[in-house]
């Protein structure tokens, strides 16, 4: 259960956050945008981070395990890290806090702060930003897709977002520095 102030912070940012909130989510009424939201937001789910993750040793023999491994590694503490925070800030979704504010696909689960997809799109891209840029660069507008599909639909208000990218990006950063060096000496 979140403090006092902690709810009345939410509640204080909720309200300023709303009409932003409601105009991206209007981009539900476009079914192309609805489709391709709900796509990006079921592949950020895990499923082209898995994929990717299980690739890197078939694409880059030499360093590809050891990068798979930091993946794997920083996307636990990236879990982690979110079930705590979202369990101990108890933010609830726009589209909870606000009925006007439609729910685009079924959340995963009940608490908005911070954005998971966008924590794990954010640390997976900077662990690869910093050890192959070049994949970085062609991930880089599925990550921003991630982002954008939290608040189009209706699950994420865009400080969760922003939060979780920022987080995100610590733990991609501070993992990569120091695990990178530990997994290349061992593989």
């Amino acid at each position: 259960m979140p403090s006092p102030r902690v709810s009345r912070f939410f509640n204080q940012v909720d309200q300023a956050e709303f009409a932003l909130c409601r105009s991206i989510n209007h981009g539900l009424r476009y079914r192309p945008a609805l489709s391709l939201f709900k796509v990006v937001s079921r592949l950020g789910d895990g499923w082209l981070w898995y994929a990717l993750i299980l690739s890197l040793p078939l694409i880059y023999p030499g360093q590809g395990l050891a990068i798979a491994l930091l993946m794997t590694g920083s996307g636990l503490a990236c879990t982690i890290t979110y079930k705590l925070l979202k369990r101990w800030l108890v933010r609830e979704r726009p589209f909870i806090s606000f009925p006007v504010i439609h729910c685009g696909t079924p959340p995963l689960d009940r608490y908005s702060f911070p954005s998971g997809h966008t924590l794990h799109a954010v640390c997976f891209t900077m662990v690869l930003a910093l050890t192959l840029p070049a994949l970085a660069i062609l991930i880089l507008p599925f990550t921003l897709a991630v982002a954008a599909s939290r608040v189009v639909l209706g699950l994420h208000y865009p400080s969760d977002v922003l939060a979780g990218a920022v987080i995100g990006g610590v733990i991609g950063t501070v993992a990569t520095a120091w695990g990178l060096e530990a997994l290349l000496g061992s593989v």
